[in-house]
């Protein structure tokens, strides 16, 4: 059995694709997942699965949530080794910073510095951003909501062909929780 937690994209924002988290949890229960949570109510659940890879299991969610609630979502899924190596591997002095100043925006495939080539590192300090594995490191010590470096890395053109999904650092930390075999 691998622990995974899926990351839904753009739900429960600003009253559109409203999918209550109860409903959620028991539409994944329904899928044949155990160990179902659910984490805020902006997107993040925790499971575990004996079938499937993360592929397959996010596909098979799009396509359930899409059947049952009437509109599509982005969903990822990453499986707990992971999503660890995400905060293990983070560039920015983590123990240091408030959750909303360091930021994890997952992709669904690999980004390299070229996609970025466009955006002056400079011109936004002191925010700065670092690549990982399928994943973008975002340091911005006044938040996110204030972000100028954060707007010029989510611009359509910048992202294109790409699932993108933002999660605080609070929020990275708590899904590697909520996916360790046994929690």
């Amino acid at each position: 059995m691998t622990t995974y937690a899926a990351l839904l994209r753009g739900i429960n924002v600003g009253g559109n694709k409203k999918l209550p988290m109860a409903e959620l949890r028991a539409l994944m229960t329904g899928l044949g997942y155990d160990s179902v949570q659910t984490y805020l109510q902006s997107g993040q659940a925790a499971f575990a699965s004996a079938h499937g890879d993360a592929g397959s299991l996010a596909a098979e969610l799009t396509g359930a949530i899409e059947e049952r609630f009437g509109f599509s979502v982005d969903v990822l899924v990453r499986d707990h080794a992971y999503l660890k190596a995400v905060v293990e591997n983070c560039p920015f002095p983590a123990a240091e910073l408030a959750g909303r100043q360091l930021h994890a925006t997952y992709f669904s495939e690999p980004v390299t510095a070229e996609r970025y080539a466009d955006i002056d590192p400079a011109v936004h300090l002191p925010e700065e951003f670092r690549l990982g594995d399928r994943v973008l490191y975002l340091y911005a010590p006044d938040g996110l909501g204030r972000s100028k470096l954060a707007e010029a890395l989510s611009r359509p053109r910048v992202n294109k062909g790409l699932i993108a999904t933002t999660r605080n650092w609070n929020t990275v930390v708590k899904l590697v929780e909520l996916t360790t075999p046994g929690a």
